[in-house]
């Protein structure tokens, strides 16, 4: 009989407007390719790197000058456009024209959980805002994810009423009360953290610490 695969509770505190978040999801999903031993659970948690946008969202550039510089902003994004193409992540930040509070895109990708699709379309927005550009605060565009994605119909609706928006909003002024500063923050068995977009071979290497531990608890 083969052995039974160890179950890990992978929880991924991220916000789908961060690229690191976008590299993180790549390197956790080499991470548990390599390990074919485990049975990984990865919940996706919400964080806003910004709690200023405004629902509407703002214009990019504005943004960008206001937060960063322009100067400052074009050097992250070509350091980023090349790791990302060693993650296979195709960014192209000058698609962008606006930057959108994404609490709404939070909400889909809740209800995602409640389906089995979180992957498909945590993976969905990220293409869809660092790729091809989409404003993924707009309902439109998150209604076409969801059904691109195979989420039950009726997601205009909910995403015009007000489902899950206080849990989300709580949810994410939890992660700043516990000290979650910055994403991906990815939280092993609820009991290791690896804060960043560290490479494959540093969640590997925390996931099997949780399990060691996990073994000294029970011995």
């Amino acid at each position: 009989m083969a052995d039974e695969k160890a179950d890990v509770r992978i929880d991924v505190i991220s916000d789908v407007v961060c690229p690191w978040c976008f590299v993180g999801k790549r390197r956790l999903t080499r991470a548990l390719d390599l390990m074919p031993e485990i049975s990984p659970q990865v919940n996706w948690r919400p964080f806003r790197l910004d709690s200023t946008i405004p629902p509407e969202g703002i214009d990019r550039e504005t943004y960008l000058d206001r937060k960063f510089g322009p100067d400052r902003a074009r050097d992250m994004y070509d350091e980023l456009t090349a790791i990302g193409a060693e993650e296979g992540i195709a960014f192209h930040f000058d698609r962008i024209e606006r930057s959108p509070n994404t609490v709404d895109a939070h909400r889909l990708i809740l209800w995602a959980g409640r389906e089995a699709l979180q992957e498909d379309v945590v993976e969905a927005l990220f293409t869809a805002y660092f790729s091809e550009g989409r404003d993924i605060g707009d309902h439109a565009v998150l209604a076409d994810i969801a059904a691109m994605t195979g989420m039950p119909a009726g997601t205009s609706e909910r995403l015009a009423g007000d489902d899950d928006r206080a849990e989300t909003v709580a949810e994410v002024e939890n992660a700043y009360r516990i000290g979650v500063s910055g994403v991906p923050a990815f939280i092993i068995d609820q009991r290791i953290a690896v804060m960043g977009a560290y490479p494959s071979e540093a969640l590997i290497q925390a996931i099997n610490q949780s399990l060691e531990e996990r073994g000294s608890d029970t011995a």
